[in-house]
């Protein structure tokens, strides 16, 4: 078992020890979670659980906050920044928060480097110690720092939570092989908050696995997309709570064209329930994003711990 492989299974003691009630963040007329890569698809789902929770938010990569703000925020009123980096030194992030501050924002960094760039251009430092192993792929860290944001956005992370997450990784990770078996095109489906992750998990078997993913919106997939479907496919539908019909319905459609398709938190065959609160739902299902990502890369042969023309910290000269 390489190292990227054991970090999936082995993130839940970070998780506990992560799992503390965080200070709220206040409710600025706007909250704009920036990052990058993976930091953004977090930055995604963050921003669509504010504003379930009554903020007001928005998720903009970290070049975007920097060098086109006024495309994204016409500048009156209240605005804070929630800049999210892994290692905390990923140039767009870090020039994010200092133009930010700049411009007299603050910046709240969520990281698990508290001594990093992004920490030192924080008005507020939010980290939690990751796993040590964890190499480029992004893993233990990318669940700790949605953990993080979750908590700042007054969610409760408790045992409930972190159990259904491992045991909804074992069980997917019990049947992946056979699910994916001969299968070359992927792509997940998952609508408001489970959009992020499921961009996220999108990213996850490109990185590894180099195979074609894409990520959609569920209904939005019918529109287009779904002519790319057929016997090399797998659909890996993100259910929410309260679109889960209509969420069936495409996934039914999407499985009578010929895709595996794998529901998280829904029915269907296979089906893996979630029984968390909905806001829990994107983390607990990560865990098993992950998983897939590695079982894809295993069954072509390939070193997740060493990805194609991948870095572990982005740093432009």
């Amino acid at each position: 078992m390489g190292a990227t492989e054991q970090t999936i299974f082995d993130q839940f003691p970070y998780w506990r020890r992560a799992a503390a009630p965080l200070d709220q963040l206040p409710h600025a007329g706007l909250t704009a979670f920036v990052g990058c890569g993976s930091s953004y698809n977090l930055a995604m789902t963050l921003a669509a659980t504010a504003n379930a929770a009554g903020w007001q938010a928005l998720a903009v990569p970290g070049d975007e906050w920097t060098n086109r703000r006024g495309n994204y925020w016409a500048g009156s009123g209240t605005v804070q920044v929630v800049a999210i980096s892994r290692s905390g030194e990923t140039t767009e992030t870090v020039a994010a928060a200092k133009a930010s501050r700049a411009a007299g924002i603050p910046v709240i960094g969520i990281t698990v480097e508290a001594g990093s760039a992004l920490a030192a251009n924080s008005d507020r430092v939010v980290a939690a110690a990751t796993d040590p192993r964890e190499g480029i792929v992004m893993t233990t860290s990318a669940s700790l720092m949605l953990q993080l944001g979750l908590q700042l956005l007054g969610v409760t992370v408790d045992e409930t939570a972190i159990a259904a997450a491992e045991t909804l990784l074992k069980a997917v990770d019990a049947e992946a092989t056979a699910l994916l078996a001969g299968r070359s095109h992927f792509v997940y489906l998952g609508g408001g908050a489970q959009y992020g992750v499921g961009v996220e998990g999108a990213l996850k078997l490109m990185e590894m696995s180099q195979a074609m993913t894409q990520a959609f919106h569920p209904l939005e997939y019918r529109h287009g997309p779904i002519s790319l479907i057929d016997n090399q496919s797998v659909a890996v539908v993100l259910h929410s709570a309260d679109g889960l019909a209509a969420e069936q319905k495409v996934a039914d459609e999407v499985r009578a064209k010929g895709a595996v398709v794998i529901s998280l938190g829904g029915p269907g065959a296979p089906g893996f329930p979630a029984d968390v609160a909905p806001a829990l739902r994107p983390l607990v299902y990560l865990p098993a994003l992950q998983i897939l990502g590695e079982r894809v890369a295993q069954a072509r042969g390939l070193d997740t711990d060493a990805p194609r023309h991948l870095t572990k910290v982005v740093v432009l000269a």
